[in-house]
């Protein structure tokens, strides 16, 4: 069974930082693309960033590029989001989520095919 366990959300006053984490189980974590969404309330769900398998591919949402940064820790399972100068528009619940058929990821959520229970981030003004 494959899971995704977000950690590392928080409250956080603007221009302040947070570090957000997501380990994986239950499948080959190497060979997985990740990716990063938020969701807002009474908003869709919006992508922020993805990462390739080997971690040498990045992109970015425009709305947080300069500011994010996405990497992993094929040893440890483990994806990241590094997230500076923080604003109150980035207040949202952050999933994580897994693509077995991509090697450089992907901005499309329809093409995870895993995804965690998300962490909170509130961003004070």
């Amino acid at each position: 069974q494959v899971q995704l366990v977000e950690s590392g959300g928080g409250l956080v006053q603007a221009g302040g930082s947070l570090r957000l984490s997501c380990t994986a189980s239950g499948l080959t974590f190497s060979n997985a693309a990740m990716g990063w969404f938020h969701q807002a309330p009474g908003k869709e769900r919006e992508f922020v960033a993805h990462i390739g398998w080997t971690g040498s591919w990045t992109y970015y949402a425009d709305s947080v590029k300069g500011r994010f940064t996405i990497s992993r820790d094929n040893a440890k399972n483990t994806v990241y989001l590094q997230m500076n100068s923080l604003k109150p528009e980035d207040t949202a619940v952050y999933l994580c989520a897994a693509d077995r058929n991509s090697v450089r990821g992907t901005s499309y959520d329809a093409n995870y095919d895993y995804w965690g229970q998300g962490t909170q981030v509130t961003v004070s003004s």
